[in-house]
């Protein structure tokens, strides 16, 4: 059920067992370009089955995060800590190893369907291409298997699609090819980077829907890179909140928008609109704040109300309450 309409996940996680290695471990994950830092220090999980939310504003740390896991960060970026998959580390891994792990184990679903599609080449070639560098198939097999995946993200004439250049297709059907470029070498598990920032409103539920209905059937594991906590709330098993380039608070989805811990998690959720609230709408005052070298202090401090002389001379450490792990000093469910 969704924490906001009551109406079900399209898909819900099992999670890891006690002695299950996750599928991905995350461990303090660092990005740096130049004197600039994205990501400080971002540590999650992912277990198959599961879709896990990675939430926040622009400058968050989110994309930063997402492609420094798969090694598309440009070569002047310097990225620290730790990424496992299936228990093997990927930072660090030869260039051949992570153009391996691209698509075959781990797929990427770009933002921008137009610029991730090559304009010069058809549907099909590109599809096609995916699979016969990760699969020792045949052309005409390669196309069966793009025609029969586009089928079942609901294209209505596969073999039209396949001729077709990416101009010659809405957005919601280039989004649909992306997502079949990204599964159609059957990953174990998909980074889904804002899939629905550029669809009409009428759009993205559907191809929400397609992307992790076939996601489930294939048992993969999905993480969602999202601003919108709407997504969040119908699709998500686990959350992640990023603020400043780290994980402001991480809990379940319904423990999240019950009782969020970290103020800027209760801001966000104060500022979206609802149907049918007349209350005033709240704005998140200020603006994303950039981090340069090392953080020293908590990155919401500036906007917080809630922030004190203690959030200006380190980072909180984290603390648990409950299933939620938060960094502040000053956490919501303590009376100030």
């Amino acid at each position: 059920m969704s924490p906001l309409d009551g109406s079900p996940h399209v898909v819900s996680g099992s999670g890891a067992g006690v002695n299950e290695v996750p599928l991905l471990q995350v461990e303090d994950l660092s990005v740096r370009f130049g004197a600039v830092t994205a990501v400080s220090s971002v540590s999650f999980s992912v277990s198959k089955g599961e879709v896990f939310g990675v939430v926040g504003e622009s400058g968050a740390g989110k994309s930063a995060t997402a492609r420094g896991i798969i090694g598309l960060l440009p070569s002047t970026a310097r990225i620290g800590g730790s990424v496992r998959f299936k228990g093997e580390e990927l930072i660090g891994a030869s260039r051949t190893r992570l153009r391996r792990a691209r698509g075959s184990e781990i797929g990427y679903v770009f933002q921008d369907a137009l610029t991730a599609l090559d304009p010069v080449r058809t549907i099909g070639a590109q599809l096609v291409e995916v699979l016969q560098v990760h699969r020792s198939v045949r052309k005409k097999e390669a196309l069966e298997a793009a025609a029969e995946l586009l089928a079942e993200l609901q294209i209505a004439d596969p073999a039209r699609t396949l001729n077709a250049y990416p101009h010659q297709l809405s957005g919601g059907m280039r989004q649909r090819a992306v997502i079949a470029a990204a599964l159609i070498a059957d990953p174990e598990l998909i980074i889904a980077d804002e899939v629905t920032s550029a669809l009409d409103v009428t759009v993205q539920r559907k191809v929400l829907d397609l992307l992790l209905g076939v996601c489930a059937a294939r048992g993969a594991g999905v993480i969602m890179i999202t601003h919108d906590l709407g997504v969040v709330a119908q699709t998500c098993d686990r959350v992640a909140v990023l603020y400043g380039g780290i994980v402001a608070e991480q809990a379940d989805v319904y423990s999240l928008f019950d009782r969020p811990m970290h103020p800027y998690t209760g801001a966000l959720l104060q500022s979206m609109p609802r149907i049918g609230d007349t209350s005033e709408f709240k704005p998140i005052p200020g603006s994303a704040i950039q981090i340069f070298g090392d953080l020293r202090f908590c990155p919401f401090a500036e906007r917080c109300a809630r922030a004190g002389a203690d959030c200006r001379r380190a980072v909180p450490p984290e603390s648990t309450r409950g299933n939620t792990v938060f960094r502040c000093f000053h956490p919501l469910d303590v009376p100030q």
